[in-house]
């Protein structure tokens, strides 16, 4: 894996990879010590044009369990605020020996610019792009539906049949986005659930049902609902009319959780909005998966970051010398 971009074009079988990987790195982490020497000697950047917690702490934890040598670098205080581009940042990076940058960008496509232009000859991970996507985050979702759902015989398995209904901002969403294409691409049926003027204008192309009503959503009895955060600092218009209106009408009260089916379970990416899209009850209740979600964060990055930094390698030893003499040149 040469890069980690998008969802929307991972295969189902890189997909798999990387969760069935992830158990892997989950069983590391319940040891008395989780520090793995995988990544010794490697230096990962994390380049953050915008605030995060949970994603930058999350690769930031996954690369120091690898060993890995960790750069943080945020906007904020840097030459970025003195007028600096994505391209000298870059090279700059490149000239220090970063060998693997994960990005995270206020403009959709700056991680494949990134990838693609021949700045840097790092691997890129997107950390979340504008709205486009944020890769990490979808698998992370996907990883912890399959672990509720199989427990310890999840390895290798997809999604196939598990109704999961994604509630809130689409339109600014780009958890949402990645989210529609891992989950479909691993055989999940998706629902979304938004006011008309939340959904993307076009979504005929997307492999999902739109429903504009939650209470009829949560009675078609979903396996997981995903509610999401209302992006207010995206918005420069009115969406809907109130928060209060919002909340009586997509919010998951303590009534909706009550009527979701036995055995389905509530998800945020975080941070959470309480009280607007979800309530107290729903987020801190047994079926909230959101700390689980947070805890599986870092298994699936240490494995992005294994199998972009260390995968290729360790599957040509595995595979033996004759699949490095057809490696080289």
């Amino acid at each position: 894996m040469r890069h980690l971009l998008d969802t929307r074009t991972l295969s189902r079988d890189d997909a798999l990879r990387i969760l069935d990987v992830a158990e892997d790195m989950r069983d590391t982490q319940s040891r008395e010590i989780r520090k793995l020497p995988t990544l010794r000697g490697k230096t990962i950047v994390n380049l953050f044009f915008e605030d995060s917690t949970r994603t930058r702490i999350s690769f930031e934890a996954a690369a120091k369990r690898l060993s890995a040598d960790v750069i943080n670098f945020s906007a904020k205080g840097s030459s970025v605020s003195k007028g600096e581009s994505l391209q000298d940042t870059a090279q700059t990076l490149q000239a220090m020996g970063a060998d693997a940058v994960v990005i995270r960008h206020g403009a959709s496509g700056a991680p494949h610019t990134l990838a693609s232009s021949g700045w840097i000859t790092a691997g890129v991970v997107n950390a979340g792009d504008g709205t486009h996507e944020h890769p990490t985050q979808a698998l992370l979702d996907a990883f912890t539906i399959r672990k509720r759902r199989f427990g310890d015989d999840s390895r290798g398995r997809d999604l196939s049949g598990i109704r999961v209904t994604i509630v809130g901002d689409v339109l600014h969403s780009r958890v949402a986005r990645s989210n529609v294409w891992l989950l479909r691409t691993l055989g999940a049926e998706v629902t979304l659930v938004a006011p008309p003027t939340l959904i993307p204008q076009d979504v005929t192309g997307w492999p999902v049902r739109i429903e504009y009503d939650l209470d009829a959503a949560i009675a078609a009895e979903p396996d997981a609902i995903m509610m999401l955060r209302i992006q207010l600092e995206r918005m420069n218009a009115a969406y809907f009319p109130t928060e209060r209106e919002y909340s009586r009408r997509w919010g998951l009260d303590a009534a909706r959780l009550a009527a979701l089916p036995d055995g389905s379970i509530v998800m945020h990416p975080g941070p959470m909005n309480r009280g607007l899209e979800i309530s107290a009850d729903a987020a801190d209740s047994p079926r909230s998966t959101v700390l689980e979600q947070v805890a599986n964060g870092v298994s699936v990055r240490m494995a992005a970051l294994y199998l972009l930094l260390a995968g290729e390698r360790a599957l040509r030893q595995a595979q033996g010398p004759d699949a490095e003499e057809e490696e080289a040149p």
